[in-house]
Parts: C-alpha cells; structure tokens; sequence
C-alpha cells in the first residue's frame, strides 16, 4: 500500500527538526523541502541556467553554485521577481519531493517545509501537523541557534505565514513548550497515532 503524507510545518524556532529528528528514530521516511529546494538548482541544472540567464552571473560563487545570499538581496525588496522565481522554482521543488516520497518503504512518510501552507506544498499531504511556540520562545531558539537579533528573527516570522494561517490547516498541533524529553514522547505518541490512520484520516 503507497505511504500516506504527513505535511509537517512550524514557524522559525518552533522546533521542526527536533520533531523530524524524532520521526526519523521512529523509522519514518522523510523529505525536507528545503533540500529539495537545493537540489533542484545545483551547478548543471536547467532551474540554476535559467536563473543565470534571468538574474546575470552575479549569482553565482565562483565554483559555479548559487549564491543564495546574492539571490536573496535581489528578490527580497522586489515582489515581481520573488514571483518569477517561485513560478520557476516551485514545480521543480514539488516534482523532486514526490519522487522522493514515493520510495518510501514506512507506513506513512514526512514532508517538513517551513512553508508548507504559503508555497501550497499542504496539497501533497493527506494530513498536517503544525509544531506551534509561544512566540518568545521562538524568537530565544532562532537567536541561539543563528546568532542573530531579535529584530532579525522578527522580520522572518512576519514573512512566515502566521500562526493563525498555520493552525487553520493543521490536524494536528504539538505545542512544543517543553523540554526535548517530553517532545520526544509527544512524538512517540503521534506516530502510534498515525500507525492506526489509513491514507492519513481515522
């Protein structure tokens, strides 16, 4: 029988990859979308020519991969090109993550994405999972973790979906407020769950 898809999403510092650690212990079969995101423009690829040809040479490092930062300052402040990436980029992201999802070999598989709700990537899950945070600790994680400022880490959760955006499509939603023991067994107790689901629905 073909694995159902778990969409599994949470704002920056909510703990997504704890979560997807904890998944992967449990033998899951999991995706990220942002790997998939690299994959698809590594040097050679048709996407990473095309934004070559769009964009000049500017971004590219000088072994030939992109620079994402380069990429990043040109589209930030700039909504039409943003789009024009999304549009070339987004298919591309979609098609190499269920090629990857349909190897799997556990009963359910995983797609984590930051942004599962905004880029439409929900649509390849049968059910979602959002990992919530009160917003301060959010902030805490995603400073520790990325040296960076609160202001920083601000300006990411605005461009996120927020929180509301997120739990309207969830299923299910692990508040992760916790220490990482009791997110472990919060985990354990999700995936017994969907052991019991069929195509993702009790």
């Amino acid at each position: 029988m073909k694995p159902w898809i778990l969409g599994l999403t949470g704002g920056i510092g909510s703990g997504k990859s704890a979560v997807a650690h904890y998944f992967i212990d449990q033998g899951v079969h999991l995706v990220d979308a942002d790997h998939a995101a690299r994959w698809v423009v590594e040097p050679g690829t048709p996407a990473l020519a095309k934004i070559v040809e769009h964009f000049g040479e500017g971004v590219l490092q000088s072994d030939g991969q992109l620079d994402r930062a380069a990429l990043r300052s040109l589209i930030f402040q700039n909504p039409e090109q943003r789009l024009w990436l999304e549009t070339l980029l987004h298919p591309l992201i979609g098609q190499e993550i269920s090629q990857y999802l349909a190897r799997a070999e556990s009963p359910y598989a995983i797609l984590v994405s930051p942004l599962l709700v905004e880029s439409g990537q929900h649509r390849l899950a049968q059910r979602v999972l959002v990992i919530d945070a009160p917003e301060h600790l959010q902030v805490q994680r995603a400073m520790q973790r990325d040296q960076t400022s609160a202001e920083q880490v601000q300006a990411i959760l605005k461009a996120q979906a927020s929180r509301e955006q997120r739990l309207q499509h969830a299923d299910d939603v692990l508040l992760n407020d916790r220490n990482l023991a009791w997110l472990k067994s919060e985990v354990e107790r999700l995936h017994n769950f969907y052991l019991t689901l069929r195509g993702g629905q009790p």
